[in-house]
């Protein structure tokens, strides 16, 4: 196995420790996919990855469940630093308008990771939200959506921000999605991380 493939399958350990640990409530070995200064974006929260690390185990103390799902991983590499694209599934379970509904939002996690001092980690996270649905928990029960609420949403993520709205949480409305343009400047950031510039 040459070196470029044990670092593709590094990384590729992160993506996938990220999901398990975070799921699983292994909060001191999440920690540790992330770099110091590491930072995540998502519908619900954008900010530090440590502040992620906090909200997530508040939210998981008052019993929001949030679990992922990971399909093919894409990594490229460019010396000490990478991007990894991997497809994921975020199914989330939460009260809309009183019904139990399951929302499933299917798309990418899109990792800008950098190695140091031999470790590779997470330095910006940024998902990709492609589509998405919501469903009672009980097929018996009925929900009707208020479409004026729903309509203020990306359409790749517009149900999962819609459940998550009516939970409390204030929800980004500009995210990327499968095409436009935020997606299409994400992928310019990537090309210029690689290239040695900033993520931002």
């Amino acid at each position: 196995m040459n070196d470029e493939m044990v670092q593709r399958l590094a990384i590729r350990q992160v993506v996938e420790n990220w999901a398990l640990w975070r799921d699983a409530g292994d909060w001191e070995r999440f920690r540790t996919c992330w770099h110091d200064d590491g930072y995540m974006m998502a519908t619900w929260f954008q900010g530090p990855a440590d502040d992620f690390i906090r909200v997530s185990i508040e939210g998981w103390n008052r019993g929001v469940s949030i679990l992922h799902f990971l399909g093919g991983i894409s990594v490229d590499i460019a010396g000490e630093r990478a991007v990894s694209q991997s497809k994921m599934t975020i199914s989330q379970r939460a009260p809309v308008h009183d019904v139990l509904c399951d929302v499933v939002c299917t798309g990418r996690f899109y990792d800008f990771f950098e190695r140091r001092q031999g470790r590779w980690g997470i330095v910006l996270r940024q998902p990709i939200y492609e589509k998405d649905r919501i469903d009672p928990v009980d097929p018996a029960h009925s929900l009707r959506l208020d479409s004026a609420i729903l309509e203020r949403f990306p359409q790749g993520y517009r149900h999962l921000a819609y459940a998550q709205n009516a939970i409390g949480y204030k929800v980004k409305t500009d995210m990327p999605g499968l095409k436009g343009p935020e997606v299409e400047a994400l992928y310019a950031r990537g090309k210029r991380w690689l290239a040695g510039g900033p993520h931002s």
